[in-house]
C-alpha cells in the first residue's frame, strides 16, 4: 500500500464524534496519513451548512488526534483546519453517515456540508454515507474511503468540487461496482405531520412521509439500488448558465421600469 506519511487528514460527520462510522473512517484514514477527528460533540443531522456565530465554541480534547466541538459539522471543519491542526489539511473526508445522502437530502446533509466547507476552502474534500437503517457494514465503507482518499491525494480534485459518495448497506463482496452519477431528485409526501402535546396543544414534527424519486439510470439513487458505490461530483457554483444565458436574451427590464409615482 502507497503510504502518504505527510498528509494531515481532518475527519469529521454530523452524527457525533462518538458514533462507529467515524471511527471506522479514521480508522482508513490512519492507513494512508495523519488523521485527526474533529466532530460535533453530538448528534448534528440535517443542519445542511449551519455556521455558529452567536456563541463561542468550545473544543474538548477527548484523547490524542480526536476533539470534540460543540457545533455544526461547518464548525468543526473551519476550526479544526485553522486552528487545532498542526498545518493545513491535505484533505477533508465527511463520514460515514449512518444512512444515505442522495437527491435532495444533500441540500439538508450536515455531512455533505462539512466537505462542501472544505472545497470552499480549497482543500479537497468528500462525503461518504451508507443507504441503511441499522446494522451497517461500516468496514465496506471505510474500504472504498481509503480507496477514494488515496486517489485525490496523489491527482487533487477539480476546481470547487467535491465527492459525494453513497452505499448499499452490503457486504463488501457484494457490491457489483462504481458508477459516477449525478444528483437525483426526490420529493417527500406528508413529510410535516401534527402532534398533541399532554395540554392538547398542536405541535407540529418535520420528518418521514413517503420518498418519490425520479427515474434515471444515471442518478445516485439508482446505482445504490442496483447494489454499486455512487460517486456524484458536486460543483460548489450554483448558477443556472442556461437560464442565464436565456435571460439576458430576453429580459428587458429597462423597457418595463415603472416610472416614479406611477400606479401598479
Amino acid at each position: 500500500m502507497i503510504q502518504y506519511p505527510m498528509a494531515v487528514i481532518l475527519v469529521t460527520n454530523d452524527d457525533g464524534i462518538h458514533s462507529p462510522g467515524i471511527i471506522a473512517l479514521f480508522k482508513a484514514m490512519q492507513e494512508i496519513g495523519d488523521a485527526y477527528i474533529v466532530a460535533p460533540d453530538r448528534e448534528r443531522s440535517a443542519v445542511s451548512h449551519a455556521l455558529t456565530l452567536h456563541r463561542p465554541l468550545k473544543v474538548e480534547e477527548i484523547r490524542e488526534y480526536v476533539y470534540a466541538v460543540n457545533g455544526t459539522p461547518t464548525d468543526c471543519v473551519a476550526v479544526g483546519a485553522n486552528k487545532l491542526l498542526p498545518q493545513r489539511p491535505a484533505l477533508i473526508v465527511s463520514g460515514i453517515n449512518k444512512g444515505g445522502n442522495v437527491g435532495d437530502d444533500i441540500t439538508y446533509s450536515g455531512t455533505v456540508s462539512a466537505a462542501i466547507e472544505g472545497t470552499i476552502m480549497g482543500i479537497p474534500s468528500f462525503a461518504i454515507s451508507i443507504i441503511g437503517e441499522k446494522n451497517f457494514h461500516f468496514d465496506t465503507a471505510s474500504y472504498y474511503a481509503r480507496e477514494i482518499a488515496m486517489y485525490i491525494l496523489n491527482k487533487s480534485l477539480p476546481y470547487d468540487t467535491l465527492l459525494n459518495i453513497n452505499l448499499p448497506n452490503v457486504k463488501r463482496e457484494d457490491i457489483a461496482g462504481i458508477k459516477f452519477t449525478r444528483q437525483g431528485k426526490r420529493i417527500y409526501d406528508n413529510a410535516v405531520q401534527e402532534t398533541y402535546d399532554p395540554k392538547g396543544e398542536k405541535h407540529f414534527w418535520i420528518g418521514g412521509g413517503t420518498p418519490y424519486w425520479e427515474h434515471g439510470e444515471d442518478t445516485d439513487i439508482h446505482a445504490v439500488q442496483q447494489g454499486y458505490v455512487s460517486i456524484t461530483p458536486i460543483h460548489l457554483d450554483l448558477t443556472n448558465y442556461d437560464t442565464l444565458g436565456f435571460l439576458k436574451s430576453t429580459w428587458a427590464f429597462d423597457k418595463c421600469e415603472v416610472k416614479r409615482n406611477e400606479k401598479i
